[in-house]
Formats: C-alpha cells, sequence, structure tokens
C-alpha cells in the first residue's frame, strides 16, 4: 500500500514530524511505500510545519520581558507564529500568568520587523496565546496602519470563537479568575465598540475574531483575513494532491474528541481523504467523546496504558500502527 502520515503534534510528547516518521517506520518495516505531510492547524507547530524557522529576533514578551523568537521569511513570504511571541508557556503557564497584563505586543514587533525585512505575505498562527488583549498590543507594535496597504497578511485560527466569547472561553486556561474573566471581557466589549466607530469593522460578528484572546479580531481591523489554520497548512503543502495518491491516511494528534473535528488536523484530514475515497485512521495517546465512531482510531493508552503512552509516544506510535497494519 502507499501510506500518507499527515499527523498533528502530541502536544508535549511528540512533534508532528516524529509522530509522521514513527508512522512512517511503522507501514515501511511491513514493506509499504511512505510519504509524509507533519501538519498544523495554525495553533503551535504551525511554523514548523511550513518550513521552520530561519530567523530569530528579540521582541516584547506576553509579560513585559525581552524574548527570542523565531520566525520564517522565505523569499517575500513570512510565517510567524504567536506563541514564540505571546505564548502562555513563555510566561510560565496558568500559574505564571498574568492575563490582565499579558500582551500581543511582541507579535506586532515580528509582523512589523517582516515588512521592513520585504515580506508582502505574511501569516500569523494564532494559538497557544497567554493573553486577551483583543490585538491591542499588537497593534500598537505596529504603528501606522498605512505599513500593512499592499500586504497580505492572513490569520491562521485553529479555533472558530467569536470575539468577545475569548475570555470566557479560554480565560480559565490562562490563569484568569472569574472576577478576571468579566473585566477581560468588558475590556474585549469596548474594544470592540471602538473599532466599530474608528475602522467600521464589527469583530463582535466575524467569526474566529476570538482566535489568540482576540488578537485575530484586532488584526481583522486593519486588514487581515481571517481563516482556518488547517486549510492554509493544507493548501501550502499540498496535501488534497498527497492524499489523492495514497492508499491509506494515517493522521493523528494527542487527544482525539469532539473538537478534534472543527478545525483541527484530524477532521480536516477526515474531510480531505473522504472526498478523494481514501481510507484514514487517527492514531492518537487517547480517544474521548465518542470520536472512534467518526473516524477509525488507534488508541496508545487502550495498547500500552498511559505512562508509557506519554513516557515513550514515539516508540508507541510505531508499534501500534504497525500492529493495526498487519491486522488490516
Amino acid at each position: 500500500m502507499r501510506i500518507l502520515a499527515a499527523p498533528d503534534k502530541f502536544k508535549g510528547t511528540a512533534t508532528a514530524r516524529e509522530v509522521a516518521d514513527a508512522i512512517a517506520d511503522a507501514a515501511e518495516s511491513l514493506g509499504h511505500t511512505t510519504a509524509t505531510v507533519p501538519m498544523a492547524d495554525g495553533g503551535e507547530g504551525t511554523l514548523a510545519a511550513l518550513g521552520g524557522a530561519n530567523r530569530t529576533s528579540t521582541v516584547t514578551g506576553p509579560l513585559g520581558e525581552p524574548v527570542e523568537a523565531q520566525w520564517r521569511l522565505d523569499q517575500d513570504r513570512a510565517v510567524i507564529e504567536m506563541a514564540q511571541a505571546s505564548g502562555l508557556v513563555i510566561a510560565g503557564g496558568r500559574d505564571g500568568n498574568d492575563p490582565l497584563a499579558a500582551t500581543t505586543r511582541g507579535v506586532g514587533e515580528l509582523i512589523a520587523e517582516a515588512i521592513d525585512a520585504g515580506a508582502g505575505s505574511i501569516i500569523v498562527g494564532v494559538g497557544g496565546s497567554a493573553t486577551t488583549d483583543g490585538g491591542l498590543g499588537a497593534l500598537e507594535a505596529i504603528g501606522a496602519v498605512q505599513r500593512l496597504r499592499g500586504i497580505d497578511l492572513r490569520v491562521a485560527c485553529d479555533v472558530r470563537t467569536s470575539f468577545v466569547d475569548a475570555a470566557e472561553v479560554f480565560g480559565p486556561q490562562k490563569g484568569a479568575s472569574p472576577a478576571q474573566v468579566k473585566m477581560l471581557t468588558r475590556r474585549l466589549d469596548v474594544l470592540a465598540e471602538t473599532w466599530v466607530a474608528e475602522r467600521g469593522v464589527d469583530v463582535r460578528t466575524l467569526e474566529r475574531a476570538g482566535a489568540a484572546g482576540g488578537l485575530a479580531g484586532g488584526l481583522a481591523t486593519v486588514g487581515a483575513e481571517l481563516v482556518d489554520g488547517f486549510d492554509v497548512v493544507a493548501e501550502t503543502l499540498g496535501l488534497a494532491n498527497a492524499i489523492d495518491a495514497a492508499d491509506l491516511v494515517i493522521t493523528g494528534e494527542g487527544f482525539v474528541d469532539a473538537e478534534s473535528f472543527d478545525g483541527k488536523v484530524v477532521g480536516g484530514v477526515l474531510g480531505l481523504a473522504e472526498a478523494a475515497g481514501v481510507p484514514v485512521v487517527a492514531v492518537a495517546g487517547q480517544v474521548f467523546d465518542g470520536a472512534d465512531v467518526r473516524i477509525e482510531t488507534i488508541s496508545l493508552k487502550e495498547q500500552f496504558g498511559l505512562d508509557r503512552a506519554l513516557d515513550d509516544t514515539v516508540a508507541c506510535i510505531t508499534a501500534a500502527v504497525a500492529d493495526h497494519l498487519s491486522a488490516r
């Protein structure tokens, strides 16, 4: 068989490249032909999926400290991963973060630097943020809106949350207390009203505007296009053509659940594979919400137990996929 490996990362345990290679190793050990297309959906890992970093800049971190942020410039196309500049991990996770003070300023500094370096097209992947500032910090760093004139700015979103709902949906993950969630919600609502008055853009009605605590919506007010991150990555990497050439597609992520089919890699790969008439299997650390009804799954937890699945993820993937293929 011709087997295509097109997984997302297993967050915290294996990169998308490591997962794809593990799937390929399993398939090739059984004599199958393989191809790999490590994927991402606009969240962490998008930069790696689109070629990896080739530049590093010192920018303002989420809590105001300087950080070294990696990004990519290939001819006139820049790829920026907001988690590199304003990510929750940089802020010390939910326990170390200050959800009221966290800023996207560093993302704006990267966008400005990309423009100065000659980028005519900029992709901003917005997952993994520490922030709920509505993109205000980023816009302040970019400065005059005229700087973006003629720039194809696309925001690769991994969620479709509305602008004002961002605080309630994601604030607790970023360390916000119930009282702080209310404050952040009010701040986003006021910001949205201001932008309607000043720029004629109502981010409250714009799908995906709440991604990265409203960064997506903020950038939309200066002309950015908000798109599903999976679609951007899939189009750039030619995923549809790779699926057409395969007899079986194996995708995957750390947790396959109901959300996996709403703008995420597993659901996106499934949709393209079904359209092409190619069977698809998802390998996952754990499977929830009856997701195995929607897609054939391989659960590392069921096969190896949770501890081993977390501690030796890559080896477990190789063994589990080999077992599955042998039984087909």
